[in-house]
């Protein structure tokens, strides 16, 4: 095993190294740079679907952010959202200053200071989180800085707020600024590309969107520069409509020209926009106001035209579940590679698990429960949980006294012909190994491969 141990460590340096060379010819591969943003780029945030991004805004004033994770496609478990945004931060103006300035109301504030419960979660999940950002009634918005360094000013704050709550990027939706307010100016030319230029050399590979509505629709270019070469995607503002954003710079693959309202959309007008939206080959379908109840039975009206399957609904997703359901229960955990399964061997604490030959009995028994952001795995012989020790590369996890500390909180996410199993403390994948009998599972670097995929059965 120690053998195993070293190769595997060399293994990873040498892939490390090779990254290394190549970074400086794949940057322009990262979903938030500006030369590449396709859906090409983009089908990391949901590997095991094909299809159009699907964005959805939550109102969290109303409803849970988490309500993003909740939805999962039943054909493999995918997530039905890939993008989830916060309904939304304000501009508001500082009259002392004379300054635009960057406003959370208590309920986004509440998401942003709990963002290993909120945000965390979700990204775990595979989904990307952004912030939204509107006027709020005080004549200050994103189409009337004064100045190139008065916008710069402000993309500062919304670089500080992506970098502290750990977001994926910001989206501007030009609404309620009430320009003129307060003495502010109109509309202008150059503040909305002097503010994105600004705040695409401050997040190189994040996400920037834009909600194409308000004066900003209108002033997308300045002394030669675009506004489509510095954001990722834009989308149609009208719920209910087919509209296609006229963004100068932006592919197909960037734009989505359907937008609904799950809340007063019908689902047959959602489903021809679905229907629409792939036969013209675009690649964004936006939907907004998901609540806190189940519309699984609405949303499989366009998930079924978008990725050919219904959608299920999950209450524990977004809580670092990985948006699958049925993981809750007692089940045996079984390799895809060799089809041994997890076994607790003699359940006591301390000991390692390892993989034996599948045989029912209650050693290779674990019960799966909501804990913190992910699962607990509980093994129905014994009581311990299955805890990630030292939570380091080569690991083995063993079975400990259940104590709810994130060591033995585990995230359960779609991929392959199963599912993988990653620590939350470290973000390694519960990987099998040689896979052969009586071999002990350990920690490493999630890869994605079959050693790494699990069923429960």
């Amino acid at each position: 095993m120690k053998n195993l141990i070293s190769f595997k460590i060399i293994m990873l340096i040498t892939v490390g190294l090779l990254l290394t060379l190549q970074g400086c010819k794949k940057s322009v591969n990262s979903i938030g740079n500006p030369e590449n943003r396709s859906i090409k780029g983009a089908k990391n945030l949901s590997a095991t679907k094909s299809g159009p991004l699907s964005v959805c805004y939550i109102e969290v004033n109303n409803n849970s952010i988490l309500d993003v994770g909740k939805y999962t496609l039943a054909s493999n478990g995918a997530n039905v959202f890939d993008i989830g945004i916060i309904f939304a931060a304000n501009i508001n103006y500082d009259t002392s200053a004379d300054t635009a300035q960057l406003y959370f109301n208590s309920q986004v504030t509440s998401v942003l200071a709990n963002a290993a419960t909120q945000i965390k979660p979700l990204q775990n999940q595979g989904i990307k989180i952004l912030l939204s950002i509107l006027g709020n009634h005080e004549g200050a918005g994103i189409c009337n800085f004064p100045t190139q360094a008065a916008a710069q000013k402000f993309a500062v704050l919304l670089s500080n707020a992506v970098t502290k709550y750990g977001l994926d990027g910001i989206d501007f939706d030009d609404e309620y600024a009430d320009y003129g307010t307060n003495g502010t100016g109109q509309p202008n030319s150059s503040s909305f590309v002097y503010l994105v230029t600004a705040l695409r050399q401050l997040m190189p590979n994040k996400i920037i969107s834009f909600y194409d509505y308000g004066p900003a629709a209108s002033e997308l270019s300045y002394n030669g520069v675009t506004v489509g070469s510095k954001v990722n995607y834009s989308w149609n503002a009208v719920y209910g409509t087919w509209s296609v954003p006229n963004v100068p710079g932006l592919a197909n693959s960037q734009l989505g020209p359907a937008a609904i309202d799950i809340s007063s959309t019908s689902q047959s007008t959602a489903t021809s926009l679905a229907q629409e939206t792939v036969s013209n080959g675009y690649g964004i379908y936006l939907t907004y106001n998901l609540s806190d109840a189940d519309t699984h039975t609405y949303i499989s009206g366009f998930t079924n035209a978008l990725y050919g399957s219904n959608a299920v609904y999950n209450a524990s997703g977004g809580s670092g579940s990985g948006g699958s359901s049925g993981f809750t229960g007692t089940h045996s955990i079984i390799s895809v590679q060799s089809g041994l399964a997890i076994d607790g061997g003699a359940n006591t604490q301390g000991t390692k698990v390892q993989l034996y030959t599948s045989n029912n009995t209650s050693d290779q028994k674990w019960t799966i429960t909501a804990s913190g952001s992910g699962y607990s795995i509980i093994s129905a012989q014994s009581g311990l949980a299955l805890d990630g020790g030292a939570n380091t590369q080569g690991t083995y996890p063993w079975l400990y006294g259940a104590n709810s500390t994130v060591d033995q909180q585990w995230i359960i996410t779609a991929s392959g012909s199963g599912y993988s199993i990653t620590s939350v403390q470290s973000g390694l994948a519960l990987d099998g190994g040689p896979n052969t009998q009586g071999t002990n599972p350990w920690l490493y670097t999630a890869n994605g491969t079959v050693d790494q995929q699990w069923t429960f059965q």
